[in-house]
């Protein structure tokens, strides 16, 4: 079948937009000359339908009921077995809902993916299922991913299980909700300016962004191709790190990944101690203008409780840190709008798997649907569009020029010390805001707390969370930053906090819908 031509008024919509001027000659031999070389485009179509499109499968689903879905972290369940026996075994995933499953409904919590249906797995399924793992089903995240906290989805919102009715953080709230629920063992997550480490911190599980690269985000939902990962949320460091070990690793599809990147065993040294390293308490984490001073102190407090385990732990400054959110804010924002909206999720100009079926998707619905969208994704595709056209998308080049400068601040850091420490939020999980919100409370509530995280999507550093008290009865998250490429140390120092915290809490767990009062949906 041939493709879609062009008819007069699209053509004179191009040649505005590019400032070309027709004049009538230019009008009747425009339409021929195009039609020709669209005919490269039928043969691609063809040779794609011929030897390149994804055969779609088949597997059940489940939309579950209210009273079997308590705090509104399930999108669909499923009972996908494993493909072969491994080291995950019994264990049961959460996949989040912007990961693709084959013959699953995808949502990414939005109303302009609602309704596509994958066919093929993201290479972190397929390596789950190698390992032994069971997929227990889809989900729920933030709409377009594009918030720190779990009220955006159009599905409904996240509820924290520490408290149904604060945040559970987000974007990647359903599966931090759901592990630390006790629904499933892991989970996938994903993070481009916190979205593993935020709902891990506020849920008070485990959360690990490995280094950028590290894990292939093949069949994952783009936001900006420069910051996207996938990563483990589990209850404890040893199943982070054996997670990592499944999915981590070159797949040949994501042009994200170095050449020469090798896979390893994360778990085989984590006891081996941590006596004698070096630990950086980072200033600029602490103290800012929305922290509360009692997680400051509680955060500051586990950083040098690891003395106990024979390292040294002193404070460091580092001012890139605070500009070095400034430069991921101006590349999710223009980076957002031109790859994740106008690209249809994609974008172009670079090598690797794309998803044509998903891309023609979502560029069917999210015009139909752009009043759907959160307000947070509105944001991204307002600035974004000034910054990309107005600013001719100058200040997003400035922002990629800017990150060697902030990556070897840390790094400069990093040379002296082993890791570095921070809190992972500045505050609690708070309460999820009311129907009737007002828009500026709503994105300041839903982005007002990625200061400490963002910077390392950017840099690429491996950052990990780990559960290190509770404040008022809620938890709290210590981060810990290494190297990049060297999660296994980061893993390591998180491991051993670990031994010396002690047992972790776990929220009372909720297998019932409670009655709340209304919410921003």
């Amino acid at each position: 079948m041939a493709i879609i031509r062009p008819d007069d008024n699209a053509i004179d919509s191009a040649a505005q937009h590019y400032g070309i001027a027709l004049d009538d000659t230019a009008k009747r031999e425009w339409p021929a000359l195009i039609d020709g070389a669209l005919g490269s485009y039928d043969a691609v179509d063809q040779l794609y339908a011929d030897e390149a499109a994804p055969t779609p499968i088949s597997r059940e689903f489940r939309t579950p009921e209210s009273d079997e879905n308590p705090l509104g972290a399930w999108y669909v369940t499923t009972d996908i077995l494993p493909t072969s026996d491994g080291v995950l075994r019994d264990r049961r995933v959460a996949i989040k809902d912007n990961v693709s499953v084959a013959g699953v409904p995808m949502m990414n919590g939005s109303r302009s993916v609602e309704g596509f249906v994958p066919s093929r797995d993201a290479t972190v399924v397929t390596r789950l299922l190698a390992a032994g793992a069971t997929v227990a089903g889809k989900a729920v995240c933030e709409d377009l991913c594009f918030s720190g906290s779990s009220f955006t989805p159009a599905s409904g919102p996240v509820r924290n299980p520490w408290d149904p009715y604060r945040e559970a953080g987000g974007s990647s709230g359903g599966s931090a909700a759901l592990v630390a629920n006790g629904d499933v063992d892991i989970a996938v997550g994903g993070d481009q300016g916190g979205s593993i480490r935020i709902p891990a911190a506020f849920c008070g599980v485990v959360g690990h962004k490995p280094t950028f690269g590290l894990v292939p985000y093949t069949g994952a939902f783009p936001i900006e191709r420069t910051i996207d990962h996938l990563g483990p949320i589990t209850r404890s460091v040893d199943d982070a790190a054996l997670m990592l070990s499944v999915i981590a690793g070159r797949d040949g599809n994501d042009p994200r990944q170095p050449e020469n990147l090798e896979s390893a065993d994360y778990l085989s040294n984590l006891g081996s101690g941590v006596a004698g390293m070096r630990i950086g308490v980072v200033r600029e984490g602490f103290g800012q203008a929305v922290s509360q001073p009692e997680v400051d102190d509680a955060i500051r407090s586990a950083a040098y409780s690891l003395t106990e385990a024979g390292c040294v732990v002193e404070e460091v400054s580092i001012p890139w840190h605070v500009h070095a959110f400034h430069i991921w804010n101006v590349i999710a924002t223009d980076g957002g709008a031109y790859q994740m909206l106008d690209g249809n999720g994609y974008g172009l100009n670079v090598e690797g798997l794309y998803d044509p079926e998903l891309m023609a998707h979502f560029a069917s619905r999210r015009i139909q649907h752009a009043n759907d969208l959160s307000e947070t994704v509105k944001l991204v595709a307002l600035t974004g569009h000034h910054g990309v056209t107005a600013l001719a998308g100058a200040t997003y080049g400035k922002a990629r020029n800017l990150v060697p400068h902030a990556r070897a601040a840390y790094d400069a850091a990093l040379d002296q010390y082993d890791v570095l420490v921070m809190p992972t939020l500045p505050y609690v999980a708070s309460e999820l805001p009311a129907a009737n919100v007002d828009r500026a409370t709503f994105i300041t509530k839903a982005l007002g707390m990625v200061a400490n995280t963002a910077p390392f999507d950017v840099t690429g550093h491996p950052s990990l969370s780990v559960p290190a008290s509770l404040v008022n009865g809620l938890p709290t998250g210590i981060m810990i930053t290494g190297k990049r490429f060297d999660d296994a140390k980061v893993l390591r120092v998180g491991r051993a906090f670990e031994k010396i915290r002690g047992v972790f809490p776990a929220p009372a767990r909720h297998t019932s819908t409670v009655l709340l009062p209304p919410i921003h949906t």
